[in-house]
């Protein structure tokens, strides 16, 4: 009897066992297979997510430098400091020339405010007092030289101006209604007055200005202080550009990113079909290192 019971028993514990060791083995291997799949597809999302940074920056870096290399400046000031001779017989009321100023159309001294076939808007704005001086001087001149690097005149420009009337009944109540404000100093009797020197200024490309002479044809005027304003007249792409800089970036971007991404496509394919030509010229030439499913899909018709 004991003879007969201990080989079923053992029999018994064998049968119960064995699907054991193969469950735990399958077990294993499906962990160390997603566990390989996961670890795969993390690292194929950030190669991913790395070539797709880096042909973002590739464009935004892209259009930064059209952007900056094809919009010229838009706006320039500069403050303009006129003198005039002092060593004649005059009155007090008269200067012994004319004012006139040295302006330089250059930034830091060695860049080109202006760009070739930019069209400019350039104005002079005068602060003037309200004094009788003034008053008294009606329209006068205002001229502009602008010289190139060897000296000469590439282009003037000559217009007139003056103070705005106002009647003694409009001053009255003006300086009735800001004496406070003239008491606090933060007010003062004057008016600005601007002069458009040219409308459409264009650069010469073989004579590009370097400075421009500013003079005020009037032994009577007075000046509190002058300023000498460039506005470039933006048309076409930099017109887009300038008053649309949002939706021009974004556009600008997208594009560069659109044709980076192409670009890498066909690099991509370039490469895959390299290795698939070689693949097939190593196939027909050295039939042993050839794999066997290689012919397998393949018809006999193709050899």
């Amino acid at each position: 009897m004991d003879t007969g019971t201990e080989p079923m028993g053992t029999g018994g514990h064998h049968g119960s066992g064995d699907p054991v060791g193969p469950a735990l083995l399958w077990l294993q291997d499906t962990v160390t297979t997603v566990t390989l799949q996961a670890r795969q597809r993390v690292l194929q999302g950030a190669l991913l997510l790395c070539a797709l940074g880096l042909l973002l920056w590739t464009a935004i870096f892209l259009y930064g430098s059209f952007y900056y290399s094809y919009m010229p400046l838009a706006t320039y000031s500069t403050p303009v400091h006129y003198y005039y001779r002092t060593d004649c017989d005059s009155s007090a009321s008269l200067l012994c020339s004319f004012p006139t100023a040295n302006v330089s159309l250059l930034r830091n001294g060695k860049n080109q405010v202006m760009t070739y076939g930019q069209p400019y808007r350039i104005s002079l704005e005068l602060e003037m007092p309200e004094s009788p001086a003034n008053q008294e001087l009606g329209m006068f001149m205002v001229k502009m030289f602008c010289y190139s690097g060897q000296g000469q005149t590439v282009t003037s420009s000559a217009r007139s101006t003056m103070l705005r009337y106002r009647s003694g009944l409009l001053q009255t109540l003006g300086t009735l209604f800001l004496i406070p404000f003239f008491l606090a100093g933060t007010a003062d009797q004057k008016q600005l007055v601007e002069v458009e020197l040219f409308s459409e200024y264009r650069e010469d490309s073989y004579a590009p200005s370097i400075g421009a002479i500013i003079e005020i044809q009037s032994q009577r005027v007075q000046i509190y202080s002058a300023n000498l304003y460039i506005h470039a007249h933006f048309t076409g792409i930099r017109y887009f550009l300038y008053n649309f800089p949002t939706l021009s970036a974004v556009m600008g971007v997208a594009s560069n990113l659109s044709f980076l991404s192409v670009l890498l496509l066909f690099s991509y394919l370039r490469l895959i079909w390299d290795s698939v030509v070689d693949l097939f010229i190593t196939c027909v030439y050295c039939s042993r290192t050839c794999p066997k499913h290689f012919f397998r899909d393949s018809s006999p018709s193709t050899f």
